[in-house]
């Protein structure tokens, strides 16, 4: 089902003290507590046809071009950790007035896994509140690294069937039920969340079997997210096929079935 990531263009390694940024989003207030700024970087070893952000799946930067007007912009540009650090600083005082921070997104972060260490080493030697998007797929020990400098991990579990998981994502989800688990015994606050998408993992049945790998990982709680189309033009301007294309959008409404049996196996869901 899944058709490989694309070619990354060939390029030397990047120290750890830079890294291929392709957003840096401020005022957030959903990817972990209070305000935050999100740091997104290129790189991801998944290959999930429903991901809203495919310019993040390359770890090299490309050029986006509108077939409309015939312009391009550029996704992903070669950042410097002073110069993430001091765009991140700037908005100190939204997070300790809200109890927010930095949270390092992607992709997959850990990708870049010398800069993503490094940065999160840095904010939180300045007493800056440390978060992560991750998918769990990355060596255990390049993950504990981050772990050691992290305050909350945000992971989604795109499968809790493992062949299914294999088929949709490209790779088995073994490393990232290892990570999770890593993180939840170091104590790591941590919020689970499901990407609810049709035809993947949207039955009754697949609800029952989150409910099954949750309770087995000890997670009382899960946050779902129903499938959305807010980045498929991206693809078009990247020149991409997009598998979703025509799938209608999920609310959490069309899901009340599936949280009830959540809910019903001793699982707080919630969206």
């Amino acid at each position: 089902m899944v058709s490989g990531n694309p070619a990354a263009p060939a390029r030397p390694p990047l120290p750890a003290t830079a890294g291929v940024v392709f957003n840096i989003q401020r005022f957030s207030l959903h990817d972990g507590p209070g305000i935050r700024t999100v740091v997104f970087l290129k790189g991801c070893p998944l290959a999930c046809p429903w991901c809203a952000n495919p310019e993040s799946i390359n770890p090299g930067i490309e050029r986006l071009l509108d077939p409309s007007t015939g312009e391009t912009t550029l996704a992903g540009q070669t950042r410097t950790l002073a110069e993430v650090v001091k765009e991140c600083e700037a908005d100190r005082p939204f997070f300790e007035q809200s109890g927010g921070g930095v949270t390092v997104s992607g992709g997959e972060p850990m990708m870049q896994h010398a800069f993503t260490t490094a940065l999160l080493q840095e904010l939180r030697q300045r007493g800056i509140h440390t978060a992560m998007e991750s998918t769990g797929q990355v060596a255990p020990q390049l993950f504990d690294r981050a772990l050691s400098h992290l305050d909350y991990l945000l992971m989604d579990v795109k499968h809790h069937d493992r062949k299914a998981h294999k088929a949709w994502t490209g790779s088995y989800n073994d490393l990232p039920l290892c990570n999770l688990s890593r993180a939840l015994k170091r104590g790591i606050r941590t919020q689970v969340r499901i990407p609810v998408i049709p035809g993947v993992n949207d039955t009754l049945a697949d609800a029952a079997g989150f409910s099954a790998l949750l309770h087995a990982l000890g997670i009382g709680h899960v946050q779902l997210l129903p499938f959305h189309q807010f980045g498929e033009r991206k693809y078009a301007l990247l020149g991409r096929p997009y598998r979703m294309a025509g799938v209608a959008a999920l609310h959490p409404e069309d899901l009340s079935d599936y949280r009830d049996v959540m809910v019903h196996a001793g699982i707080n869901a919630f969206f």
